[in-house]
């Protein structure tokens, strides 16, 4: 079964899609086959993997994209999805493994335009047409805006875990608390429509530290909030297993440079004192993360 795993933090800025981009492409680049799927209304990442005329495409029609599957609901997930998403301005493919189901602005109107059906509502139509490609893959990541509202709550019904970008700052902090409690409830709202073999609900595995300026102190920040999630751990709100990843991921320029190019940051050229540096972090976060599934794996 392929790993399920959201990106999401209540705090914005917090360089959530560069952090998910980069890392499903090293992912990727280990050999596994990983889908991303763009929940942010945003678009970013989509924009980002795509570049702006592939991306155009379809927001101008609005088939291909994740909405596309509820309005007008003519298509299904496997239609949308972008097969080795990464290219060369040529079309070379240069990442193969690495799938992207794009989103655009039109997702917005699933929060207040999708009327859909109580008993069947949106995550669970969502879930059920992820069920019938997930075996194509070893890690589906979900990029999602900063709450739990229901372009979220498509990724959060279906993962089974979650990942917590945060920066050193109170504010993480805060948004990390806030994350905690509406998952929760969440979880609670939507337990009913749980099926057996979907694994547990989304819980908080791990929180990982990113976009860290140069010359900035974070012991403090990482005090706080190792303390909030023992805390945590302890009233069984977040995974037993839940704890600040030892990576964290360095701020460079050679990221804004990569979203300019519409490439993940390891096909970029790098300067030794920069981007060596960022790419090398989220090479160890991607073996991170993946050595802590084969870890959960041995011990299932």
């Amino acid at each position: 079964m392929a790993r399920k795993i959201a990106f999401i933090n209540y705090k914005g800025g917090v360089g959530k899609t560069s952090l998910i981009v980069n890392t499903a492409a090293c992912l990727a680049k280990m050999g596994n086959r990983v889908l991303l799927i763009d929940l942010d209304t945003q678009s970013n990442a989509s924009i980002w993997l795509m570049r702006l005329e592939r991306w155009n495409k379809v927001n101008e029609t609005g088939e291909g994209a994740v909405y596309s599957i509820f309005d007008p609901g003519k298509q299904t997930l496997a239609d949308c999805i972008v097969q080795d998403v990464v290219e060369s301005k040529d079309g070379e493919k240069l990442l193969p493994g690495l799938d992207l189901l794009p989103t655009t602005f039109n997702l917005v109107d699933l929060e207040s335009e999708y009327k859909g059906d109580p008993q069947r509502p949106h995550y669970l139509i969502f879930h059920e047409q992820l069920q019938a490609i997930e075996a194509n893959y070893d890690y589906i990541v979900f990029d999602c805006p900063p709450n739990i509202l229901r372009a979220s709550q498509l990724g959060i019904f279906s993962a089974n875990e979650v990942y917590v970008p945060s920066n050193p700052d109170a504010l993480s902090l805060i948004g990390f608390t806030l994350l905690v409690e509406k998952l929760l409830m969440f979880n609670a709202r939507s337990a009913s429509f749980r099926k057996p073999g979907m694994g547990v609900p989304a819980q908080v595995e791990g929180i990982i530290f990113n976009s860290i300026k140069q010359g900035v102190d974070i012991e403090v920040p990482k005090m706080r909030m190792q303390l909030r999630l023992n805390q945590y751990r302890k009233a069984k709100r977040v995974s037993q297993r839940a704890r600040i990843l030892d990576t964290q991921v360095r701020d460079a320029t050679v990221v804004r440079r990569a979203v300019t190019l519409g490439l993940p940051v390891i096909f970029v050229s790098q300067t030794a004192d920069e981007g060596d540096n960022v790419s090398a972090d989220y090479i160890n976060l991607a073996a991170e993360i993946h050595k802590n599934a084969l870890a959960d794996a041995s011990v299932a």
